[in-house]
C-alpha cells in the first residue's frame, strides 16, 4: 500500500509522472484491488479510488455514475478483474474499464435528463391527480431511466393502491387521458407507463477492429 500511494500521487496530474485520466483511473483500480489490503470493502473502495482520479485529473468531483455502471456489469467486472491479476498486462482490463467509464458517462446523461423531465412532468400534473394515482405515479419514476419493468399493470396498481378493480380501471384511464401514462396492449395484456422518454444504455462493445462502438 506504501507503494501505491507513492505511485497514485506521482501519477496525480501535479505530480512528477503525470497519467491520463482514464489510464490513472483504470491502473488505480486494478492496482487496488490487487493488493486487496482490506477484509471486506475492496470493491467499493476501489471503485472510489476511480472516481477520485477522475475527479483531480477534471479538477473538480464528477457526475459519473462509474460505481452504479460497475455493479450493473458486475459478472464482466470480476471475469475482467480476475483477468488482469493473473499477469502484468493490464492492457485488456483498461480496454473494458474504458467502455465502463464511456456507459457510465451515457447513464449520467439518461439520469439527468430523466430527472429533467420527473419534474416537467410532476409540475404540469399537479392537483390534477387523486391520492392513489400519485402514490402510483411516484412508485413508477422511483425506477428511473429504465422505467418500470415490463410496465404497470392493472394488479399491480391495485397492489400499490389497495384500489378494487373498478377504481383501478378508472384511474388508469384518467391518467391516460392526462398523459401521466401511457398505454401498450389490451384488456389483461394492457401495460401502463410513464408519459416520458425511456432512455435505455446499453454496454458498450468493441468491434472486430478491437475500435468501441459507440
Amino acid at each position: 500500500m506504501t507503494r501505491f500511494v507513492k505511485w497514485f500521487n506521482r501519477t496525480a496530474p501535479d505530480g512528477a509522472e503525470p497519467l491520463p485520466a482514464l489510464t490513472r483511473a483504470g491502473i488505480a483500480h486494478v492496482y487496488f484491488e490487487s493488493i486487496h489490503p482490506f477484509e471486506d470493502g475492496n470493491g467499493r473502495i476501489g471503485r472510489a479510488i476511480s472516481e477520485k482520479a477522475f475527479a483531480q485529473c477534471l479538477g473538480q468531483p464528477t457526475l459519473t455514475a462509474l460505481a452504479a455502471t460497475i455493479l450493473i456489469r458486475r459478472k464482466a467486472y470480476y471475469s475482467s478483474l480476475e483477468d488482469a491479476n493473473k499477469d502484468n498486462e493490464v492492457t485488456p482490463w483498461l480496454t473494458w474499464f474504458a467502455g465502463i467509464a464511456i456507459e457510465a458517462q451515457r447513464r449520467t446523461e439518461a439520469r439527468v435528463e430523466f430527472l429533467i423531465d420527473k419534474t416537467l412532468l410532476l409540475d404540469r400534473l399537479r392537483g390534477q391527480l387523486n391520492e392513489r394515482q400519485e402514490r402510483a405515479l411516484l412508485r413508477m419514476l422511483r425506477e428511473g431511466p429504465d422505467g418500470f419493468k415490463g410496465g404497470l399493470s392493472a394488479g399491480n396498481y391495485s397492489k400499490i393502491t389497495e384500489a378494487s378493480p373498478a377504481t383501478t380501471t378508472r384511474d388508469l384511464a384518467d391518467m391516460v387521458a392526462k398523459d401521466a401514462l401511457t398505454r401498450t396492449g389490451e384488456r389483461r395484456h394492457a401495460r401502463y407507463h410513464v408519459a416520458i422518454p425511456l432512455r435505455l444504455v446499453s454496454p458498450v462493445t468493441l468491434d472486430e477492429r478491437g475500435d468501441f462502438k459507440l
